[in-house]
């Protein structure tokens, strides 16, 4: 029996059928995976970055009332929350448990040793912890608060116990014994200040410094002292932690004294620093010691800080806080950060960020007057003495220096000349101020792509378009394999000759590679002008589509010259230095990591992607629409122009938009090429720093979960934003060319 050889396959029928099924729900999934993916992190980055801008908040932890609140003249409270305590007006220190379990328990209370009475009390700056005891001889006690860690039992114990940092000997401040009615003092290192109001209404300045007895061993401190010429009444009294800065409040004036050498006190500045119609309340340093804050009976807070003048470096009203308004208004501040409190007669608090310039939380904690507040060193609690009861609230307020504006806006930093876009995440110093500006790493992540681009899109472009319209079908398969290969060197090898060779390369042979990058374009113009005046009998002996082999001479030729010519033209026209002579006769500054390394050495890296793409759209488009045009008369050229490229447009586009998403977030090139410095100028001779670099350096040395850690990661939402505006651009004009030329 035979079959029928006109009866259909359904096998094969089904076969073909379900492989095209799966091969449709294939990429289908493959393209949702893809997209979740991006959601995926996409929402990953906003998780990590949102909480930088959560705004603070206070909660209450427990309160308890205190029989001798009215004495209590100073208090404060230990790192991990557990102990506070309280100084009292004759000397007593009561230690008390503030854990929620045990709250408001009275532990021990130490005593100070006191030769004498008190008669005034103050406090130094929140991260030395100290608090000292003016006496009615006209000394100073220094005492300070300690905690002894043990583990019986395996269980942690704080004993509380009480330092002497200067010793148990006071300070004479006044030899003539009159009582110090207030003062102020830092010991720093081996020095110690006090600038102190004495009874009968002298104003001085002392400064101990300790040496070492060679016999005994005992520390003597060799005094020296100067009395300040105050006019008026002193209201307060202030000395920066380094002793260098002392400064006196008298009504609405502020007297600046230079203290750096004891015995050259100078007054270097008078502040009329109150607001119109209003006078100062209350004055305080901020943590560093770099700006003094200023309090209004108007509410208004100021904030003060030296800059450069005609006159030297004078203080400066830089920003102003709108707080309540309240006659009486003191001002608190943390122990680093440039964070301060406003505590009034009202029972409000209010939490401020000077840099950011942000009010981060205010509300009313007690129902009468803030007597007196102190924060925790992590900043995490206060203590506060409000109503006759002691009071702890838990502070959260992880990121007080990122707002939007302190991103994205200039921002005037202390110790700078003016507002600025800065990023300097890290120093050495703990009074350092981190500075988190995205605007100069976006604005040299633009810069890098730019002169990226300026170097790889005319190469790539015209070397796709004469690969796939002109060049030879047996040399454009030698051609394009060559090209594409050189898309899978790794960047790193690109970024470490970049670094290690070519800048200095360009730095001592700037003038060969300026004369290379002018003379090259001109002399492959001037030679296909002279292979066009060439006799025809000579010109057909060259294979139609292989005429660019004529170039490797001409570009060995003109790289040979330009850097023979190049010692010579540096001693004729830049007086044998050209970085000199860029420096100072055009004012412009040379580093030898600049943007021109990072064009020459990214766009050599980006033009593989953009050939690739440009030549497969040029080679793509249908052979009838250019012979076509070539049988009605066009020349190669007219096709070329009006009829190829506009067909292959599309492409193109893609292929630029392709290669400018390669050069945005590439990495490895710009950090080892660029010098990485974050600064805001387009002189191609100075270099920058990008999103992608900077994440790369800084993330491994960034604490998990601090500011600096999510602004990184706040970078690389930038980034990949940037990259999605690109993409998107991109998509929509080549749907809008596709659709244009379509048709043809």
């Amino acid at each position: 029996m035979t079959s029928n050889p006109n009866k259909p396959t359904f096998h094969t029928d089904r076969s073909r059928l379900f492989k095209d099924r799966f091969a449709k729900w294939g990429i289908s999934a493959g393209g949702v995976m893809v997209l979740v993916a991006l959601l995926l992190i996409f929402f990953y980055l906003l998780y990590v970055v949102q909480p930088i801008f959560e705004s603070a908040k206070v909660d209450t932890r427990n309160s308890v009332k205190l029989q001798n609140a009215s004495e209590v003249v100073g208090l404060g409270i230990e790192e991990q929350t557990e102990i506070a305590f309280l100084l009292g007006e004759k000397g007593n220190v009561d230690f008390y448990n503030v854990e929620k379990e045990q709250f408001g328990k009275k532990i021990t209370t130490l005593n100070t040793e006191l030769p004498s009475d008190v008669s005034s009390f103050a406090s130094s700056a929140p991260f030395q912890g100290q608090y000292a005891y003016g006496l009615e001889n006209g000394s100073v006690v220094v005492v300070a608060p300690k905690f002894l860690v043990t583990f019986p039992n395996n269980q942690r114990k704080l004993t509380p116990r009480l330092d002497y940092p200067l010793g148990d000997m006071a300070l004479e401040v006044d030899e003539q014994g009159a009582a110090i009615t207030k003062f102020a003092f830092s010991h720093y290192e081996d020095k110690t200040a006090v600038v102190a109001l004495t009874a009968d209404k002298r104003v001085l300045f002392s400064s101990f410094v300790g040496e070492e007895n060679m016999f005994t061993g005992e520390v003597e401190w060799v005094v020296e002292r100067t009395e300040l010429d105050i006019e008026g009444r002193v209201d307060e009294l202030l000395i920066s932690p380094d002793t260098t800065r002392t400064f006196v409040r008298s009504a609405n004036q502020i007297y600046v004294y230079d203290t750096r050498y004891p015995s050259e006190v100078e007054q270097i500045q008078l502040l009329a620093a109150n607001e119109e119609n209003a006078n100062l309340v209350s004055t305080q340093l901020l943590a560093g010691a770099n700006s003094l804050m200023l309090a209004n009976d108007n509410g208004e807070v100021s904030q003060w800080f030296e800059v450069n003048t005609e006159n030297g470096r004078q203080f400066q009203k830089i920003r102003a806080f709108e707080t309540s308004k309240q006659s009486k208004l003191n001002i608190f501040t943390e122990f680093y950060r440039r964070t301060f409190f406003t505590a009034g007669a009202n029972g409000e608090l209010g939490i401020y960020y000077t840099t950011s310039d942000a009010k981060l939380w205010q509300g009313k904690v007690s129902e009468g007057p803030i007597q007196n507040f102190a924060i925790a060193p992590r900043s995490n609690a206060a203590l506060i003495l409000a109503d006759d009861a002691l009071k702890v609230i838990e502070i959260h307020n992880e990121h007080p220096e990122v707002t939007w504006s302190a991103l994205w806006q200039e921002v005037w930093y202390e110790g700078y000349p003016e507002p600025g876009y800065i990023w300097q995440s890290t120093s050495a110093s703990d009074d350092f101020e981190s500075k988190f500006s995205l605007v100069p790493i976006s604005f040299g992540t633009i810069k890098a792509a730019m002169y990226a681009m300026l170097f790889a899109v005319p190469i790539a472009l015209s070397a796709a378009i004469y690969t796939a319209y002109f060049m030879s079908s047996e040399l454009r398969k030698v051609v394009k394999p060559t090209v594409e290969i050189m898309e899978a060197l790794p960047t790193v090898i690109l970024g470490f000759l970049a670094g290690l060779w070519l800048a200095p390369l360009i730095e001592e042979h700037l003038p060969a590679i300026i004369g290379l990058l002018v003379l090259l374009p001109i002399a492959i113009l001037l030679t296909a002008f002279g292979w066009n005046k060439l006799p025809a009998s000579i010109r057909h002996r060259i294979p139609e589509g292989s005429h660019s082999i004529l170039l490797i001479p001409v570009v060995i030729f003109i790289g040979w010259l330009s850097f023979a010519m190049s010692n010579s033209i540096e001693l004729w026209m830049f007086d044998g230095n050209v970085r000199q002579y860029l420096t100072n006769e055009l004012g412009m500054t040379f580093d030898q990591r600049n943007s021109l390394v990072v064009g020459i050495a990214m766009g050599f890296a980006v033009i593989p992607t953009i050939f690739s793409i440009a030549e497969d759209a040029v080679f793509s488009v249908p052979k009838h629409l250019s012979n076509g045009s070539l049988a009605l008369g066009a020349t190669q050229w007219q096709t070329l122009v009006r009829v190829v490229l506009l067909t292959a447009s599309p492409g193109i586009f893609s292929a630029v938009m392709m290669g400018l998403g390669r050069a945005v977030g590439e990495t490895m090139i710009v950090l080892m090429a660029t010098g990485n410095t974050p600064i805001m100028d387009w002189s191609i001779f100075q270099g920058m720093r990008t999103l992608a670099a900077n994440i790369a350096v800084e993330m491994p040395e960034s604490e998990v979960g601090s500011s600096h850690y999510r602004i990184l990661f706040l970078a690389a939402f930038v980034l990949f934003i940037f990259t999605f505006i690109f993409n998107t651009v991109a998509e929509f004009v080549r749907q809008q060319l596709r659709d244009k030329y379509s048709s043809m």
